[in-house]
């Protein structure tokens, strides 16, 4: 049987590509700070472990695993990310998870790595326009990330590309476009937008008006999270060492997504648009590298990821308001 290793295993996509890889066949550990708060763990084995701590990680990579997934990191929405208050906390507990899980594949002599990093590394000179941003793979130097979050997903990306370089590792890097879908983060400050959005309406009433940060017409592209696994676990199992993006190239602006996820709801909701932390003016995926190396592209729009997610979070709303 083949087996996977999950860190980050308690978090939104962690939790679905535990899944997917029990569908496969794998036995699988997960490691996580936390149980999944949506969803009973899949794993055959979940470890409660900081993975900042050395010997957590050293205990976990206990053996060869087939593939490994590293998606274990301090991130958030936009609320978590730009407002300047978590970067210490962000650097350092994300670069020091990537160091000790590399050292420790390395000394396993595992191989096959799979790095999340993010679309956050961008430069942010190329996502001024809302209408055109550059987000393709080689446009990311000379490097301006707008966030230290993105700065810490550039050093990253290149660690783990030395250690296939210098110690012959078969690493694989993704640069992730807003992930959403059921399951995830929807309240509490680390929610990223469909699911902010998704809340908002749903615990509005008919009539009603919910607040945007900013604007509103900054854009970004969404990706359904089963989309996201597809992309990620092709990448991995492929020759192709990337960095590629995993994401959508449907771009729509905050107010528009706002407005679906009303008309989603069957409520006439209005929008107020606040001050607030709004991260770059564009960023929408470019598929083009990953459509010529994987020879694959997300097939959902996200109207139907939305949809389901809509429906989830309304009814966890409703469970939540009823136990309360």
């Amino acid at each position: 049987m083949k087996t996977a290793l999950v860190l980050g295993a308690g978090g939104f996509i962690g939790g679905h590509l535990v899944k997917r890889l029990k569908r496969e066949g794998f036995w699988v550990r997960g490691v996580d700070l936390k149980f999944n708060e949506h969803a009973e763990t899949e794993a055959d084995d979940f470890v409660i472990g900081d993975l900042r701590e050395q010997s957590v990680v050293r205990a976990v990579v206990d053996r060869r695993f087939d593939e490994v997934y590293q998606l274990a990191a301090d991130m958030g929405g936009a609320g978590y990310v730009f407002t300047g208050e978590n970067d210490a906390d962000i650097m350092h507990n994300s670069a020091t998870i990537n160091l000790n899980v590399l050292d420790a594949c390395h000394k396993r002599n595992i191989k096959r790595v799979f790095y999340s990093s993010s679309a956050c590394m961008y430069p942010e000179h190329n996502q001024l326009d809302p209408d055109n941003p550059n987000c393709a793979e080689d446009s990311a130097y000379p490097a301006n990330p707008d966030s230290e979050y993105g700065w810490e997903k550039l050093f990253s990306e290149r660690l783990y590309l030395a250690y296939n370089r210098n110690f012959g590792m078969e690493c694989r890097v993704a640069r992730y476009h807003n992930i959403f879908g059921i399951e995830g983060t929807w309240d509490g400050g680390k929610e990223k937008a469909p699911a902010a959005l998704c809340r908002k309406v749903a615990a509005c009433p008919d009539g009603g008006t919910i607040e945007v940060w900013g604007d509103g017409l900054q854009t970004r592209s969404f990706l359904y999270v089963d989309e996201c696994l597809e992309g990620t676990t092709r990448l991995l199992r492929s020759d192709f060492e990337g960095p590629v993006n995993i994401g959508s190239e449907e771009m729509i602006s905050i107010n528009d997504l706002a407005r679906m996820v009303a008309d989603i709801s069957g409520k006439d909701i209005k929008i107020h648009n606040i001050p607030g932390p709004e991260g770059v003016r564009g960023r929408n995926s470019d598929n083009r590298l990953i459509a010529e190396k994987l020879g694959w592209e997300p097939s959902e729009t996200l109207r139907a990821g939305m949809e389901k997610t809509y429906a989830w979070i309304a009814s966890e709303l409703a469970r939540q308001h009823n136990q309360g």
